[in-house]
Protein backbone atom coordinates (compact mmCIF):
# COMPACT_ATOMS: atom_id res chain seq x y z
CA UNK A 1 0.00 0.00 0.00
CA UNK A 2 2.81 2.67 0.74
CA UNK A 3 4.35 2.12 -2.32
CA UNK A 4 1.05 2.67 -4.56
CA UNK A 5 0.38 5.77 -2.00
CA UNK A 6 4.39 6.95 -3.24
CA UNK A 7 4.00 6.14 -6.94
CA UNK A 8 0.41 8.33 -6.93
CA UNK A 9 1.85 10.77 -5.19
CA UNK A 10 4.27 11.45 -8.01
CA UNK A 11 1.36 11.81 -10.34
CA UNK A 12 1.10 15.84 -9.97
CA UNK A 13 -2.64 16.88 -10.05
CA UNK A 14 -3.48 20.56 -8.65
CA UNK A 15 -0.39 20.79 -6.76
CA UNK A 16 3.13 20.47 -6.85
CA UNK A 17 4.84 18.37 -4.40
CA UNK A 18 8.73 17.47 -3.77
CA UNK A 19 7.51 13.78 -3.95
CA UNK A 20 6.94 14.32 -7.77
CA UNK A 21 10.62 14.69 -8.04
CA UNK A 22 12.90 13.67 -5.25
CA UNK A 23 13.38 10.19 -6.87
CA UNK A 24 14.17 11.59 -10.01
CA UNK A 25 17.64 9.79 -10.81
CA UNK A 26 20.69 12.49 -11.44
CA UNK A 27 23.79 11.08 -13.34
CA UNK A 28 26.72 13.17 -11.92
CA UNK A 29 30.38 12.08 -12.17
CA UNK A 30 29.12 8.46 -13.52
CA UNK A 31 26.92 7.70 -10.93
CA UNK A 32 23.25 7.83 -10.68
CA UNK A 33 21.92 9.71 -7.92
CA UNK A 34 18.42 10.69 -6.42
CA UNK A 35 17.72 14.47 -6.59
CA UNK A 36 16.72 14.22 -2.70
CA UNK A 37 20.24 13.23 -2.22
CA UNK A 38 21.96 15.91 -4.50
CA UNK A 39 19.20 18.64 -3.01
CA UNK A 40 17.29 20.30 -0.91
CA UNK A 41 13.37 20.40 -2.55
CA UNK A 42 10.32 22.69 -1.46
CA UNK A 43 7.40 23.73 -2.50
CA UNK A 44 6.63 27.86 -3.47
CA UNK A 45 2.84 27.71 -3.39
CA UNK A 46 0.82 25.38 -5.36
CA UNK A 47 2.73 25.03 -8.70
CA UNK A 48 5.83 25.71 -7.58
CA UNK A 49 8.92 23.97 -6.28
CA UNK A 50 12.49 24.97 -4.95
CA UNK A 51 15.46 23.06 -5.90
CA UNK A 52 18.44 24.41 -3.79
CA UNK A 53 21.76 21.90 -4.56
CA UNK A 54 24.08 20.99 -1.87
CA UNK A 55 26.81 21.97 -4.04
CA UNK A 56 26.62 24.54 -7.57
CA UNK A 57 28.35 21.47 -9.73
CA UNK A 58 24.83 19.55 -8.86
CA UNK A 59 23.03 22.34 -10.62
CA UNK A 60 23.28 21.31 -14.92
CA UNK A 61 23.02 17.93 -13.89
CA UNK A 62 19.95 18.05 -11.97
CA UNK A 63 18.52 20.58 -14.86
CA UNK A 64 19.27 17.87 -17.47
CA UNK A 65 17.71 14.92 -15.35
CA UNK A 66 14.70 16.70 -15.33
CA UNK A 67 14.66 18.33 -18.74
CA UNK A 68 14.89 14.36 -19.61
CA UNK A 69 12.29 13.20 -17.35
CA UNK A 70 9.36 14.04 -19.68
CA UNK A 71 7.50 15.48 -16.97
CA UNK A 72 6.66 18.28 -18.57
CA UNK A 73 7.76 20.85 -16.09
CA UNK A 74 9.33 24.29 -16.51
CA UNK A 75 12.76 24.88 -15.16
CA UNK A 76 14.18 28.56 -14.65
CA UNK A 77 17.82 28.22 -13.23
CA UNK A 78 18.55 31.77 -10.83
CA UNK A 79 21.97 31.74 -9.16
CA UNK A 80 22.10 28.54 -7.33
CA UNK A 81 18.69 27.34 -7.14
CA UNK A 82 16.35 26.08 -9.64
CA UNK A 83 12.65 26.72 -9.75
CA UNK A 84 10.85 24.21 -10.90
CA UNK A 85 7.01 24.95 -12.09
CA UNK A 86 4.13 22.95 -12.88
CA UNK A 87 1.90 24.15 -15.98
CA UNK A 88 -1.85 24.02 -16.04
CA UNK A 89 -3.16 20.38 -16.81
CA UNK A 90 -4.74 19.69 -20.13
CA UNK A 91 -7.54 18.30 -20.95
CA UNK A 92 -5.43 15.19 -22.66
CA UNK A 93 -2.85 15.25 -19.91
CA UNK A 94 -6.19 14.87 -17.75
CA UNK A 95 -7.32 11.97 -19.15
CA UNK A 96 -3.46 10.18 -19.16
CA UNK A 97 -2.98 10.85 -15.77
CA UNK A 98 -6.25 9.24 -15.15
CA UNK A 99 -5.46 5.93 -17.04
CA UNK A 100 -1.78 6.08 -15.23
CA UNK A 101 -3.54 6.15 -12.21
CA UNK A 102 -6.07 3.33 -13.26
CA UNK A 103 -2.94 1.11 -14.33
CA UNK A 104 -0.76 1.86 -11.44
CA UNK A 105 -3.61 0.65 -9.19
CA UNK A 106 -4.36 -2.43 -11.66
CA UNK A 107 -0.57 -3.44 -11.08
CA UNK A 108 -1.45 -3.62 -7.22
CA UNK A 109 -4.31 -5.51 -7.60
CA UNK A 110 -1.76 -7.92 -9.70
CA UNK A 111 0.76 -7.82 -6.62
CA UNK A 112 -2.22 -8.70 -3.90
CA UNK A 113 -3.48 -11.71 -6.08
CA UNK A 114 -0.04 -13.19 -6.38
CA UNK A 115 -0.20 -12.60 -2.25
CA UNK A 116 -3.32 -14.58 -2.43
CA UNK A 117 -1.96 -17.38 -4.62
CA UNK A 118 1.31 -17.62 -2.04
CA UNK A 119 -0.74 -17.60 0.84
CA UNK A 120 -3.31 -20.05 -0.93
CA UNK A 121 -0.71 -22.49 -1.77
CA UNK A 122 0.76 -22.36 1.98
CA UNK A 123 -2.15 -23.16 3.13
CA UNK A 124 -3.08 -26.17 1.25
CA UNK A 125 0.52 -27.53 1.62
CA UNK A 126 0.21 -27.36 5.48
CA UNK A 127 -2.97 -29.05 5.47
CA UNK A 128 -0.98 -31.94 2.58
CA UNK A 129 1.43 -32.00 5.10
CA UNK A 130 -0.71 -32.64 8.22
CA UNK A 131 0.06 -29.38 10.34
CA UNK A 132 -3.54 -28.42 10.22
CA UNK A 133 -7.26 -29.81 9.72
CA UNK A 134 -9.83 -29.60 6.88
CA UNK A 135 -11.54 -27.16 8.84
CA UNK A 136 -8.50 -25.04 9.78
CA UNK A 137 -7.82 -24.65 6.21
CA UNK A 138 -11.21 -23.51 5.08
CA UNK A 139 -10.83 -20.74 7.91
CA UNK A 140 -7.91 -19.92 7.16
CA UNK A 141 -8.47 -19.71 3.61
CA UNK A 142 -11.52 -17.63 4.72
CA UNK A 143 -9.07 -15.21 6.87
CA UNK A 144 -6.79 -15.00 3.84
CA UNK A 145 -9.84 -13.83 1.35
CA UNK A 146 -10.92 -11.26 3.66
CA UNK A 147 -7.85 -9.93 4.02
CA UNK A 148 -7.42 -9.86 0.35
CA UNK A 149 -10.87 -8.42 0.01
CA UNK A 150 -9.72 -5.26 2.18
CA UNK A 151 -6.27 -4.24 0.69
CA UNK A 152 -8.65 -4.63 -2.87
CA UNK A 153 -10.87 -1.97 -1.42
CA UNK A 154 -7.96 0.36 -0.17
CA UNK A 155 -6.61 0.33 -3.52
CA UNK A 156 -10.05 1.49 -4.90
CA UNK A 157 -10.45 3.91 -2.48
CA UNK A 158 -6.92 5.31 -3.24
CA UNK A 159 -7.22 5.12 -7.09
CA UNK A 160 -10.84 6.96 -6.70
CA UNK A 161 -9.26 9.52 -4.59
CA UNK A 162 -6.58 10.17 -6.97
CA UNK A 163 -8.51 9.81 -10.26
CA UNK A 164 -11.16 12.91 -8.34
CA UNK A 165 -7.78 15.14 -7.54
CA UNK A 166 -7.35 14.79 -11.29
CA UNK A 167 -10.13 16.06 -12.28
CA UNK A 168 -9.91 19.48 -9.86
Amino acid sequence: MDFLQQELNKLHASRITPSLIEDLKVSFSGQNMTLKQLASISASGSNQLIIQPWSEEYLQPIEQAIHQSEMDLNLKVEEKIIRVTMPDLSRERRENLAILVNDKANQAKNTIRHWWHEGWDEIRKAFDDNQISEDDKFKLKDELQDLISEYTEKVEEMKKNKQEEIKG
